[in-house]
């Protein structure tokens, strides 16, 4: 199973997830299903853009446990 960790690179940074719905600009739903891991897919320009904000690189982002 492929998972986002953003919540823990927010916690990295000591920033909030507010902070980063303000920094992307999308809508709210969007935003906290994707912060939440409850959507398939993810464009590439948001995770671009989740890249520049965090400072950091794509594979940063993502955790792939075999277990489902």
């Amino acid at each position: 199973m492929l998972k986002l960790c953003i919540l823990e690179k927010l916690e990295q940074k000591g920033k909030t997830k507010y902070w980063l719905y303000k920094q992307l600009g999308m809508s709210y739903g969007n935003f906290n299903r994707m912060v939440n891991n409850e959507t398939g897919a993810i464009k590439f320009s948001n995770l671009e853009s989740l890249c520049d904000i965090l400072e950091c690189e794509p594979g940063e982002l993502f955790v792939y446990n075999r277990e489902k």
